[in-house]
């Protein structure tokens, strides 16, 4: 009850306790003073030390799921559709700590990751720690299948995640699973229109306090390749909202050539040499609405529907961890307990150069045998040339003394002679071009074998420069923050549940 209700009166850690004097916390609590700091830290080391983080989980999940129970009788169950996010608090330390994108301080800092689980209202039902360099594409699939174990659902049938959630094989696994998932297209995914196909037409969506049309959405669908299986893809359902209040430049039309700043678009210029000439503003940019694509894994869906299910989740998730979950200090760090562990990048780099290197020798060996190779060879033509020359002019010299024996005219003698020698060098051309040809085979894989060698040793300078400036390495104890971040968010669904039963009975007293 004490770590329960330490935010409840204002005390961030259990550290505050030490000039904590007031009344509040031991009235909570049922006690006529509050635990001190040493005795309420002691009981969180050694609940932690017991893993008692994983039942205190547990235990979340199960209550949360019969705070938030949907009433029967209800047309649309409020739980029906979950919300998925990551959020990451920052942890400062004296040692190398995994690190990660801290959103609202808009830093690479070392930190914790958090994964939230809310329901279509925004109440936490969930939450769990990990290290600060977990992707959520990991962190879903556990949160989700641990609420589903702990509440006793046979399944989350529709999550809603943001853009980080948008990975092909992770969509396709969650697909396999019958889970269905509503995320947004990474700008890096499509283009303009062009990229999606069977656009239906635009209808409005939203209006402004003039009546005058906003955003209008739109069905499509679109082909998500599978990176992992060429040639596969996966088909999602789209909705389209086109943004008229903003504009972003045409893709389409800028990669055109321009026009010259003097250019005018009916292909004429500006006279401005001329003394009289009034300078005008150049033409504007091109420009279109801006898209947003909300893709859904679902075979059909309808576009406002869909478009209504995802922007649910920014006032229902975003407001429910900016309103109460860092107000009752979720970005606190509690525990800072660390073991050695990997490196992570610095083993990918080692990896990377070791596998590297792996193949360089084994292309340095195969250099090697074949300039050895090219080198016998280019001696054994060198001989076999040598002896085919001799062998050819000497059967020449006997014929050219045979024919002289024989009385034959010099000239005819001569010319006889000529024909048959430059039968003998174009044979003995082709034999010296067998030779050269082993010659450069063998300079060209000694080359290799030199280029092989001396990357070689760049590649052990660079694991061996890689090995000494290696900093090692710590991932944080989560226990203890686990344990603390649990009361939190309880204490969170407890401020909700008392709002709204507030809000319940206030409604009941003015229907009366």
């Amino acid at each position: 009850m004490t770590l329960l209700f330490l935010e409840a009166v204002g005390l961030r850690r259990t550290w505050d306790l030490r000039s904590y004097s007031g009344q509040a916390l031991a009235l909570l609590t049922g006690r006529r003073l509050a635990y001190g700091y040493r005795h309420t830290e002691r009981f969180l080391a050694e609940l932690a030390k017991v893993g008692g983080d994983a039942p205190l989980t547990e235990a979340l999940a199960s209550w949360t799921a019969a705070l938030w129970k949907p009433q029967p009788g209800r047309a649309s169950a409020p739980s029906s559709v979950f919300y998925v996010d990551g959020h990451r608090k920052a942890v400062y330390a004296d040692r190398l700590i995994p690190r990660g994108l801290v959103g609202r301080l808009d830093k690479v800092l070392g930190c914790r990751a958090l994964v939230v689980l809310h329901d279509q209202e925004g109440h936490p039902l969930l939450v769990t720690t990990h290290r600060g360099d977990q992707h959520l594409t990991s962190g879903l699939p556990a949160i989700i299948t641990h609420y589903e174990q702990a509440a006793d659902l046979q399944r989350l049938e529709r999550v809603v995640v943001d853009r980080e959630g948008m990975a092909a094989e992770f969509l396709a696994t969650l697909v396999s699973q019958g889970r269905t998932v509503v995320t947004l297209l990474r700008t890096d995914q499509y283009v303009g229109l062009e990229s999606f196909r069977e656009v239906g037409e635009f209808v409005p969506w939203r209006v402004d306090r003039q009546g005058k049309v906003i955003r209008e959405v739109a069905l499509a669908r679109f082909s998500l390749p599978l990176p992992e299986h060429p040639g596969q893809a996966l088909d999602l359902r789209v909705a389209l909202i086109r943004d008229l209040c903003r504009h972003v430049p045409d893709e389409q039309r800028t990669e055109d050539e321009p026009l010259r700043w003097d250019e005018k678009p009916d292909g004429t210029h500006e006279h401005w040499l001329d003394a009289n000439w009034q300078a005008t503003p150049l033409p504007a940019s091109p420009t279109v609405p801006k898209l947003i694509p909300i893709v859904t894994t679902a075979p059909e869906a309808d576009a406002v529907e869909l478009a209504q299910m995802y922007t649910r989740r920014w006032p229902a998730q975003e407001n429910a961890i900016r309103d109460w979950l860092i107000p009752l200090g979720i970005d606190v760090n509690h525990g800072f307990a660390k073991t050695p562990v990997i490196n992570s990048e610095v083993a990918k780099k080692r990896e990377a150069l070791q596998r590297r290197l792996d193949n360089v020798q084994r292309w340095a060996d195969g250099a090697r045998k074949r300039m050895h190779n090219a080198s016998k060879l280019y001696r054994k033509r060198c001989q076999l040339t040598k002896e085919r020359a001799t062998e050819l002019y000497r059967v020449l010299n006997n014929h050219q003394t045979e024919l002289e024996r024989q009385g034959m005219d010099r000239y005819l003698l001569r010319t006889t002679i000529k024909e048959e020698k430059a039968i003998a060098d174009a044979e003995i051309e082709e034999y010296q071009q067998r030779q050269w040809k082993a010659y450069h085979t063998s300079n060209q894989e000694f080359a290799k074998c030199e280029k092989y060698c001396r990357e070689q040793r760049e590649l052990l300078r660079a694991i061996e420069e890689l090995e000494q400036q290696e900093r090692e390495m710590y991932e944080l104890d989560n226990r203890k923050d686990q344990i603390m971040t649990v009361c939190k968010v309880a204490l969170a669904n407890l401020g909700m549940w008392a709002v709204s039963f507030n809000v319940s009975a206030i409604s009941v007293k003015v229907s009366m």
